[in-house]
């Protein structure tokens, strides 16, 4: 039995582990903060959760969980690489905090993030963009459009930006596919960037004669150390293109460079740790075995289920991207666009099928604390600089006003 015909006959109760993880992954956090905490704990509810699917295929199709693994094994290893040589450079200084110094940092956070990730241009940027404003009072708003632009939506335009992007890279999407996307990274990047400006400037005006000269006084230019860093995210960009295992072998090795060159006092200043990448490695481990069924379904069952416009794939892959993680939510829809028979131009998909769906889960991923992993990191920074961060739906109050209008924009323009 081949894979197609695999996924006409899996009942949708094959669904359910995958349905049950990503959920787990969404509520637990908020609703058992302390039992979450463990990657003890994560493990065994993703492992749990994957065991009966990985049991079902070791006996009747492991080449599927074997390829899937592969794909694990890539996606992780970029990540952690990513994340380590980010991770050892250090920017700091003191800028004045004018709306025009503010809206700068996002905007290069927006084009870093597609060299180091979203993840990495976050860990970089936040702290320094925290203390340049740290002499404002009226400044609640401006993690909450780094968190839209820096650790979401500026990481469109490559596949280092956003790992559902390379995941469409392993799967077989060219490398610089993702550039004709430029033209909905300008749209929605100018968008939130001009939304930002006149409320910073709003809440400018708003503060006292005596912070703002206490702002100017205290101007510290950028410095930044932990350079040598750079050479090792060239190196990750041209492993890209190697094939597997080379490409591993290369990630691996700019990890290690990067551990050997760096300076430790760069990642002290860093508040560097292994906890975010131990907790993605362990519920992606999960993530992969689980999804393989759901995969497997939509790919062969697309055609039922209804699926036929381009904007239809962009609100709903954006939509589940919001709550769920936005790797697997693009993977699916993926399959599913494949599943569809169209015979697109980029593995069977039409192009503009894809760029909705890469639109979707890179975009939406904004639109809660949850939708994508730096979102938390950024808040939890935020919170460490003693600012009062909006609750889970006070969040969502924020990104539903900024960026659904946005989205309804990209929609009317692009997938109509």
């Amino acid at each position: 039995m081949n894979a197609h015909e695999l996924g006409q006959t899996l009942s949708l109760w094959s669904v359910v582990p995958f349905a049950g993880l990503l959920l787990s992954i969404a509520l637990l956090p908020l609703r058992a903060p302390h039992f979450w905490e463990s990657h003890k704990n994560k493990g065994l509810v993703a492992f749990l959760w994957s065991l009966p699917v990985a049991v079902y295929f070791l006996f009747n199709m492991p080449h599927e969980l074997v390829l899937s693994m592969k794909d694990y094994a890539s996606f992780l290893l970029l990540l952690t690489a990513l994340f380590i040589v980010s991770g050892g450079i250090v920017l700091k200084g003191d800028l004045k905090a004018t709306p025009e110094v503010n809206t700068l940092f996002l905007l290069v956070g927006a084009v870093l993030a597609n060299f180091i990730g979203t993840t990495g241009a976050s860990m970089l940027l936040i702290r320094p963009l925290l203390k340049t404003n740290s002499e404002r009072r009226h400044t609640k708003h401006i993690p909450i459009f780094f968190i839209f632009l820096v650790s979401n939506i500026g990481g469109l335009l490559t596949p280092l930006g956003d790992p559902p992007l390379f995941m469409g890279f392993i799967k077989g999407v060219p490398f610089f596919w993702t550039l004709r996307l430029f033209p909905l990274w300008v749209v929605m990047v100018g968008g939130v960037l001009l939304m930002f400006y006149l409320l910073d400037s709003a809440q400018y005006r708003k503060e006292t004669c005596r912070d703002i000269i206490r702002d100017r006084q205290r101007v510290v230019p950028l410095h930044m150390t932990g350079t040598i860093n750079f050479l090792w995210v060239a190196g990750i960009i041209a492993g890209i293109f190697l094939p597997f295992p080379r490409r591993e072998g290369m990630m691996i090795l700019m990890c290690i460079l990067s551990l050997l060159t760096t300076k430790r006092v760069c990642r002290i200043d860093n508040k560097f740790t292994y906890n975010p990448i131990i907790e993605v490695a362990v519920l992606f481990a999960g993530i992969f075995v689980t999804m393989i069924p759901a995969l497997l379904i939509l790919n062969a069952r697309s055609a039922a289920i209804g699926l036929a416009h381009p904007w239809q794939f962009f609100w709903m892959t954006g939509s589940l991207s919001s709550f769920l993680d936005n790797t697997p939510t693009y993977l699916a829809f993926f399959s599913m666009a494949q599943g569809l028979g169209l015979n697109g131009e980029v593995l069977g998909i039409p192009t503009i099928f894809l760029q909705a769906i890469s639109a979707g889960a890179v975009f939406m991923g904004a639109n809660s604390y949850i939708g994508n992993g730096p979102n938390f990191m950024v808040k939890v920074i935020a919170e460490e600089y003693k600012m009062k961060m909006p609750s889970f739906f006070g969040y969502m109050l924020y990104s539903f006003t900024v960026l659904i209008p946005l989205y309804i924009v990209i929609t009317l323009i692009f997938f109509r």
